[in-house]
């Protein structure tokens, strides 16, 4: 068997992922042909096809299964044994696989800011995604810590909560629902909303919400960001639900509005989570405790 680089599994591992080489390169921020290179190179190591195609997307082989399985579980151990070491450097360098659900990018940078001013030689590699691709990371043990609006249950992780998450009914100033007070829920079934689409942590809060009032959720279109909504609504496409956080600005601007609905905001709280079993290095560790001990004060006075 020929010799083979952690760097040809991590490519083959993006490209079982994404089903697709090029949508592999453009998150490995690399070109289709040197994907296409480093998997061809992993299949002459062994000496097996990986990969093949199926129809215009990337199916596996039965050996790329196979090889999928024992390649995740190899390289959640090297993140152990990575975590092992830096125990031995301490906090004076160190690096940190980050994953953040979408909504989550209005505060993170402003807390890697502030953690960055105090553990200077700690590198933290950053991925945003929805939540359901941020609790595969989560659960193949590719994130050291993720940051999510909802701890999991399905996942044997500890979770703690470190700040509050406001989400309302939100709309354009001119909206007829803005000038009244105090509505009843019911209110909202009469008219259109833009959403995010399935997978994501507000998506699923928004539709637990209008189920237990018991409230038809008229969806006149889902939109994959929550920049894109912010501007349908602002552009009288519809209503949507969203974390207070991620509006402050239009607030602010008076370019949204928020409904007055009884019972809202709905409270919810961001978490700092990882696997039970995880190992944490130095630097993620002090990364939790300063999310915990700061994070919830310093998104109050940002936001």
């Amino acid at each position: 068997m020929r010799p083979y680089t952690l760097k040809q599994i991590q490519t083959f591992l993006e490209v079982a992922r994404q089903r697709s080489v090029s949508k592999a390169a453009e998150r490995l921020f690399v070109t289709q042909p040197a994907v296409s290179m480093q998997i061809r190179q992993l299949e002459d190591a062994f000496g097996v096809p990986l990969i093949e195609p199926v129809g215009r997307n990337i199916g596996l082989t039965h050996a790329g299964e196979a090889f999928q399985t024992y390649a995740i579980a190899a390289m959640g151990q090297l993140k152990d044994l990575e975590a092992l070491m830096a125990e031995h450097v301490g906090l004076k360098k160190g690096r940190i696989d980050l994953a953040v659900v979408s909504t989550a990018k209005y505060f993170i940078p402003m807390l890697l800011v502030r953690f960055g001013k105090v553990f200077q030689g700690i590198d933290i590699q950053l991925k945003i995604d929805n939540r359901e691709n941020i609790l595969g990371l989560l659960a193949r043990n590719e994130a050291d810590l993720v940051v999510m609006g909802r701890a999991p249950a399905n996942l044997d992780c500890e979770a703690t909560a470190f700040a509050t998450n406001p989400l309302a009914i939100v709309a354009a100033p001119d909206h007829p629902l803005v000038r009244r007070k105090q509505l009843p829920f019911s209110a909202l079934g009469e008219h259109r909303f833009v959403v995010r689409e399935e997978g994501s942590g507000t998506r699923a809060a928004m539709e637990r919400l209008f189920a237990e009032h018991q409230t038809p959720l008229n969806v006149v279109m889902e939109m994959p960001s929550n920049e894109t909504i912010k501007q349908a609504v602002m552009a009288g496409m519809g209503l949507s639900f969203l974390s207070l956080r991620t509006v402050r600005h239009e607030l602010a601007s008076g370019h949204i509005a928020r409904v007055d609905i009884e019972g809202l905001p709905s409270m919810g709280h961001w978490y700092v989570t990882h696997m039970s079993h995880k190992k944490l290095s130095p630097a993620a560790r002090a990364f939790k405790e300063f999310l915990i001990e700061q994070g919830g004060a310093l998104m109050d006075s940002w936001s």
